[in-house]
């Protein structure tokens, strides 16, 4: 998949925001070229929430294990939860990362290098193989991202 793909996919899920900083938004220039996924039915962006999903282009500051500087390369962010989370890496989020997790496997379904500890999985750039699978997962996150703003309301 594609970053428009991703995005595509998501804006046709109901009340998605889609956050895309770029020069002269405002927005941290480390943030440019990224994109941040909400669920914010009134189109803005909710208070004290964290995106459900979110596409970064490159390494951040601690988190270049993914190796993003490599040409074209990109990581889906999905935030899954604990349940799901589990079932794809066998352990608890806040269980020791295995030495065996290498977060620059291409287009696979991995803990998330940085964020795993509270539920994300991640794909460094996502193919053929995972594709049905990311469209699961973003769905399973959208979901979550629904209910909770459904409950506080």
């Amino acid at each position: 998949m594609t970053i428009d793909e991703i995005i595509g996919h998501l804006t046709t899920l109901d009340g998605v925001l889609t956050l895309r900083p770029s020069p002269g938004d405002g927005s941290p220039e480390i943030a440019w070229g990224d994109s941040f996924f909400y669920y914010a039915p009134d189109g803005e962006v909710p208070a004290r929430t964290q995106p459900f999903a979110t596409i970064v282009t490159k390494n951040y500051p601690g988190d270049d294990r993914s190796q993003l500087d490599r040409p074209g390369s990109f990581r889906l962010n999905i935030s899954v939860g604990p349940e799901v989370f589990r079932e794809w890496t066998g352990r608890n989020p806040r269980d020791a990362k295995s030495v065996e997790d290498d977060p620059s496997a291409r287009d696979t379904v991995i803990a998330h290098p940085v964020y795993d500890t509270v539920g994300w999985l991640a794909v460094v750039d996502p193919g053929t193989r995972t594709t049905p699978t990311i469209r699961d997962l973003l769905r399973i996150a959208y979901d979550r991202a629904r209910s909770r703003t459904e409950k506080r309301r």
